[in-house]
């Protein structure tokens, strides 16, 4: 029972029950007093029993027969006693009746106390919720409680959630031009160095240990922008995307399946694309990259001769793009690795063969989304990853 209560009353409920308890517990305990009392206080009045006998206070009345004061002074104490236990039992009763009526009423000015007491920490509430429910959860951190009041236990709560929400926009305004700053300054070299290559390779005149170094440097150049840019997308998306568009999933899956194609052949990996309109709203730009990294981790970790399928399709209140492929064994433990930077299957960090933030992003762009991307291994080889995303279909 107190495990039920627990679970299903709210705080309001058992402020509630604790206000009313108290007003129950107290009136009983005040009807109790007064019935003793009053209980004591009659039998002190009137006649009385003693030794057998009826007396009364005053004494034997004068001139009065024996016999006929016994039975007067039988009957006045029968009388009392009737008067007695109906004053006691009138008492209790409409004593009883009051104290339910009043308690009642004090049920529902518990109620409404609780709730102007619990007032402030519904606005805390509110301002919370406004902030979570925001397209831009990082860029609503300017909102405050300011809770007016005296300087209580709820309201050095609620100024501290204003500081906390304080240097979380800190935090977050900081990463914001991190992130600006970085996309300008860590680019721009590398474009340079990417120019001059260019440039220094098709010169007449360089030779073939030139022409070679040059295409290696410019391999090597091109992964660490592909790293950078990966990078820059993984923060990015660790927030809210930026915009929220209704587009359709398999649409641009099958932008990104064309975008792949020619790479897939080169590396003799037939595409499968199985696609169904499968509306959402989200990122374009974001979720374009999340399809082409599933897709370029589908051929590149593959075999030759081998296949990647494609599929979006409507499931329920979401809508799910599933890419599965053929390549290498895959065991069920090593599969929540391939979500975590820079982690990649039976390889090292320094490989060329890609960054190790495909999959992380990912996950990260999955969830920004209000969604989720999960990794199972498949029978004889390869992996399969579904990402489902809300659906906005009627």
């Amino acid at each position: 029972m107190i495990a039920f209560i627990r679970r299903h009353w709210t705080i309001r409920v058992r402020l509630t029950a604790v206000y009313s308890g108290l007003f129950f517990l107290a009136g009983g305990v005040l009807l109790l007093v007064t019935y003793l009392l009053m209980a004591e206080r009659l039998d002190r009045v009137g006649p009385r029993m003693e030794g057998g006998a009826v007396v009364f206070d005053a004494g034997r009345p004068p001139n009065v027969d024996p016999d006929t004061l016994d039975q007067i002074r039988e009957r006045i104490f029968v009388e009392r006693e009737r008067v007695r236990n109906d004053a006691l039992n009138s008492l209790l009763t409409q004593g009883g009746i009051a104290l339910g009526v009043v308690g009642i009423a004090s049920i529902g000015a518990g109620w409404l106390l609780a709730g102007r007491a619990l007032r402030p920490v519904q606005q805390i509430t509110e301002t919370a919720g406004r902030i979570v429910a925001a397209p831009e959860a990082d860029r609503h951190l300017h909102e405050r409680i300011a809770l007016r009041g005296p300087q209580d236990e709820i309201k050095r709560l609620a100024d501290t959630f204003d500081d906390m929400l304080e240097r979380l926009d800190r935090s977050f305004d900081g990463q914001r031009r991190f992130v600006a700053n970085a996309s300008h300054e860590l680019r721009t070299p590398l474009a340079i160095n990417r120019t001059l290559l260019e440039v220094a390779l098709g010169r007449q005149d360089a030779s073939t240990d030139l022409r070679q170094l040059g295409d290696t440097l410019l391999e090597v150049n091109g992964r660490h922008e592909r790293l950078i840019d990966g990078l820059l997308t993984l923060a990015r998306s660790e927030s809210a995307p930026p915009g929220r568009t209704p587009l359709d999933l398999s649409e641009l899956t099958t932008h990104v399946v064309e975008q792949v194609r020619a790479d897939a052949t080169a590396a003799g990996v037939e595409v499968v694309a199985t696609v169904v309109p499968a509306p959402t709203v989200g990122d374009p730009v974001l979720l374009e990259r999340l399809a082409l990294n599933l897709l370029q981790n589908a051929v590149q970790y593959n075999a030759r001769d081998g296949w990647v399928s494609v599929e979006t399709r409507v499931a329920g209140s979401t809508v799910e793009l599933v890419v599965a492929n053929t390549g290498p064994v895959v065991t069920a433990y090593e599969v929540s690795g391939l979500f975590e930077p820079f982690r990649r299957l039976n390889d090292r960090v320094g490989s060329a063969k890609g960054t190790g933030l495909g999959l992380s992003i990912v996950r990260s762009v999955a969830r920004a989304h209000g969604g989720e991307a999960v990794a199972s291994p498949r029978e004889g080889g390869g992996l399969m990853v579904k990402v489902t995303l809300p659906s906005t279909q009627n």
